[in-house]
């Protein structure tokens, strides 16, 4: 079959499970390439499962599934597709990194895809100027409003030319103007690119209609496959809407009705429930909303809508006493707001736009819960419970928990939650996103009972313009203005416009002419030459190897988002030094000035003289003299001496007539080292006492000329200190942890964050991503490593004997290494909390125990020998001790060394097999 007339997406019998979760259930299909496609139906019923499988980022579980011509089981075939597929994943900003500015995230996204500087400035002009971010080229993608958010993410996966652009619901809280950009360029690479195959999943009903073709889809199923107006021939509706409602399972779309919103009682009272007047916040130089005014009466729904960023959540905010306003007056029920009083709070219900209960928690307990946080009494929180199950039709699942509902029961949920204590106002920001009609009308059946039966007034954010028809008023914002306030009929008739997005698109286009400007720049950007637009040919070793273009790529990623983050930075470079310093003073071994008393019951010049032994001693220092047996336990318990010396009665006179009295040391043994160490002076000074003392007695002096002696030697460290000693092996610990743990966090809070996708479908293979994000923790642990050697010398007095370069050259080997070990961790977690936890046990532990810390190296194949001998921190410690105390250089530690750099491509090749290159 030719190219053109191959399905560019053919999959038969698609099964894909999520544990007991049937995500897909024999999905079979077949697109022609060249068309624009949309999957429609809510969240939750495979849309971004099948699309993901699709793009190859999740690894195929049952079925057979044919992209761009070739089996996307064959990882070869992904890899040699991975440049011609575009995917935007679903969530807000999800294939973004957020400390990165909108610039630098489009940079990195065209250097992987091998675009020159010129190339990538053309094209990042054009996708900004279209979707009106390139003002916003220097702002952090995470200070983004979420629809410029999508905005942006949508430009990184245009920036190179596809065959195959996969979205996942691109719109989703975008303003109708945007959306509108959004469409038009899409439409506009259409039109350069005929071939393009476009499949997008989304839950508005009125983009679905500029598809070529539509895939309905609930519960895993395929629905139904047809053009637009098939689906509606189909079904005998007018709208889309309808029609999916009809193609929905008669269980599913049982008891549902057409919503009828009753006209609003309006009281004469003159009394508002919320009033802004000249509302203004300010954060610095920015103005975040400015002189915005508006009155909202009793039991009103009113509809706050505006463009991305316009400062509709900021005015939310002051309305809720949770933001205080720079200036301006924010007004409920004719008392000021004051964001400091609580009682105000209580007066509201607020549901957010993402689910925010306990999923720990059933459904009873969750209201249980918020009745209490809401200071409902005790007796009366049953009763209170029971009535919202029922009212919101929650008693079947009441002792579920959520994680197992459908997204419909869920936001009902959550709506019982926010109205459970009687609030006067409810806020909703975007509470229906992502909902099937069927479970949109029935949310909205409830918001209409709460506003007409029981006169809570609903303050409403939302981007479906057929939900902003229902509200009694809207209140249009842009820029941090508010351009309009009136009835959605007011609004259309004001613009003569026939629906009221077109309304809404009106007044933001006359409040932003630059946007008109922008599209037309772009345009302009579209009808330059584009024959240098494709990337140069890649060699062989590139091709098929290892690129050092796209290895650098991610290495000016990491390091970017590395510089910018302060804590990361911080513990990288400084963390091993402060702990050197902890470590150093507090695993000092030296044992000094040790407190103790004395009980002499003999009190003679002998008893005196065994006494000045200790006394006169570095290693003792003496308190005041005992008087009695009864204070020795007293004095030991409480801290106050470590040791007490009990010499007996007659004792002197013993001595003298050659007897051996029992001299009692009571030592405090609650710590065995120092215990030890104390029991070790108190045996050399006792032998140093009787050697004296038997060279002054007539009858002994010749015996003793002949007793022998033994003198001690001590290499490299004659006052045998703890310092001299510490500090070089603790410098190999320090940087096997702390590089170890960065790293692996580096990856590890992608895969949270979710920016993991763009290694699954971009042409970034694993070594390159890896080695990528490893080399600037390479390059931070080694700038750590010189400081502590700096701290060792200056601070800690211990000098570097040896070879210098040695002991640079092996502590840059060792940093790869342990930022390695890190990587190995990163690929078996998908939470910081636990590759902390792992990383920390598999560096600190065998770095401490078995590698020569404290005990040799078990000689032996027991499994402390194996591990002893392979982890890298083992010949570290050789070469730093070495290098400090003995002096060495090369042809000493060769061996060693060689170890450490036989080991680099034994723990990189590990890390780089572990990670892998689709989601399991």
């Amino acid at each position: 079959m030719a190219d053109s007339a191959r399905p560019v997406i053919e999959c038969t019998g698609l099964v894909y499970h999520y544990r007991k979760t049937v995500a897909l259930d024999d999905v079979s299909l077949a697109l022609p390439p060249g068309l624009l496609v949309g999957l429609i139906g809510p969240d939750g019923v495979g849309k971004s499962t099948l699309m993901a499988l699709i793009t190859g980022s999740s690894a195929m579980q049952k079925g057979h599934l044919s992209v761009l011509g070739g089996d996307i089981r064959d990882a070869g075939h992904r890899e040699k597709i991975c440049p011609r597929i575009a995917y935007m994943p679903q969530g807000l900003g999800k294939n973004l990194y957020f400390t990165l500015t909108v610039e630098e995230n489009l940079q990195f996204f065209g250097r992987l895809f091998g675009h020159d500087a010129s190339e990538r400035r053309r094209r990042i002009d054009r996708l900004t100027r279209s979707t009106g971010l390139y003002p916003f080229l220097n702002r952090p993608a995470g200070k983004l409003s979420g629809g410029m958010k999508q905005k942006l993410g949508l430009c990184c996966s245009l920036i190179h030319d596809p065959e195959l652009l996969v979205l996942d619901e691109p719109t989703t809280g975008v303003d109708p103007l945007a959306r509108r950009q959004f469409w038009d360029l899409i439409d506009e690479i259409k039109r350069e690119q005929p071939n393009l195959s476009v499949l997008v999943a989304t839950a508005y009903m009125d983009e679905a209609r500029r598809f070529d073709r539509l895939i309905a889809m609930d519960a895993g199923k395929v629905l139904a496959i047809g053009t637009p107006n098939e689906l509606l021939e189909r079904t005998g509706t007018g709208d889309l809407d309808a029609a999916f409602i009809q193609l929905l399972p008669e269980s599913r779309r049982n008891g549902h009705r057409e919503l009828v919103v009753p006209p609003l009682e309006v009281a004469d009272d003159g009394q508002f429930a919320i009033e802004a007047v000249d509302l203004t916040r300010r954060f610095g130089d920015f103005t975040a909303v400015d002189k915005v005014s508006f009155q909202i009466r009793p039991g009103e729904i009113f509809g706050f809508l505006g463009s991305n960023g316009c400062g509709k959540t900021t005015t939310m905010r002051m309305l809720t006493g949770l933001l205080p306003a720079t200036s301006g007056v924010a007004r409920m029920f004719g008392h000021d707001i004051d964001s400091s009083d609580l009682e105000i709070r209580k007066k509201l219900g607020y549901m957010t736009q993402m689910f925010s209960l306990y999923g720990e928690l059933t459904v009873r307990q969750n209201l249980e819960l918020y009745a209490r946080l809401y200071g409902l009494e005790s007796a009366e929180i049953p009763a209170k419970v029971d009535a919202m199950l029922q009212r919101f039709d929650l008693t079947g699942c009441a002792d579920t928990l959520p994680g197992a509902l459908p997204l419909g029961i869920k936001q009902r949920l959550s709506l019982a939650a926010a109205v459970i204590h009687h609030p006067q106002i409810l806020i909703l920001d975007e509470p229906t996103s992502g909902v099937d009609p069927v479970a949109r009308d029935g949310f909205w059946e409830l918001i209409v009972e709460l506003s007409r039966r029981d006169k809570v007034t609903v303050f409403i954010t939302t981007h479906f313009m057929n939900e902003a028809a229902r509200c009694d008023r809207i209140s249009l914002m842009h820029a941090g203005r508010s351009l309009a306030c009136d009835t959605p009929a007011s609004l259309m008739a004001q613009r003569h416009a026939a629906t009221l997005e077109e309304a809404f698109i009106g007044y933001l286009e006359d409040a932003d002419p630059a946007s008109a400007q922008d599209a037309a720049a772009a345009a302009a950007f579209a009808d330059e030459d584009a024959a240098a637009a494709a990337p140069k040919p890649l060699g062989w070793f590139s091709r098929n190897v290892f690129d050092f273009s796209r290895f650098y790529t991610a290495f000016w990623r990491e390091l970017l988002e590395l510089r910018r983050d302060r804590i990361r930075t911080t513990l990288a470079i400084f963390g091993a030094m402060l702990l050197l310093i902890v470590m150093g003073y507090g695993l000092n071994m030296d044992v000094e000035n040790i407190k103790y008393a004395v009980l002499d019951h003999d009190q003679s010049i002998l008893s005196e003289d065994y006494r000045f032994n200790l006394s006169g001693s570095r290693y003792f220092s003496e308190q005041t003299p005992l008087k009695s047996t009864a204070d020795i336990d007293r004095l030991l318990q409480s801290g106050e001496v470590s040791m007490v010396l009990e010499i007996p009665p007659n004792f002197a006179q013993k001595v003298q007539r050659g007897e051996s009295p029992n001299v009692a040391y009571r030592v405090d043994g609650s710590e065995p080292s120092q215990a030890e160490t104390i029991n070790g002076y108190i045996t050399g000074m006792h032998e140093k006492w009787q050697k004296k003392y038997a060279g002054q007695q007539p009858d002994t002096a010749g015996n003793a000329a002949y007793m022998p002696e033994i003198q001690n030697r001590y290499c490299y460290n004659p006052d045998v200190k703890s310092l001299p000693a510490m500090v070089p092996a603790v410098i190999p610990i320090l940087l096997m942890m702390i590089p170890a743990v960065l790293s692996a966090l580096s990856v590890v809070r992608e895969k949270e964050l979710g920016s993991i996708i763009n290694l699954y479908v971009t042409p970034l293979r694993r070594s390159e991503f890896i080695l990528g994000k490893q080399l600037p923790y390479v390059l931070f642990a080694f700038l750590s490593s010189l400081l502590l050697i700096l701290m060792a010398v200056f601070l800690f007095d211990v000098p570097v004997k040896g070879s210098w370069l040695l002991l640079l050259s092996s502590l840059l080997i060792y940093c790869v290494l342990s930022t390695g070990v890190g990587m190995i961790c990163s690929s078996v977690t998908r939470s910081q909390i636990a590759v902390i936890f792992l990383t920390m046990v598999i560096t600190v532990l065998p770095a401490t125990q078995l590698c020569g810390l404290i005990n040799p190296v078990a000689d032996d194949l027991s499994a402390n020998g194996i591990i002893g001998h392979l982890f890298p921190t083992t010949y570290m410690l050789l070469i730093s001790r070495g290098v400090f105390n003995k002096g060495l250089d090369f042809s000493e530690l060769s061996g060693p060394f060689m170890v450490l750099v036989l080991e680099i491509a034994f723990i990189c090749g590990i890390a780089i097999f572990l990670q892998k290159k689709q989601e399991a």
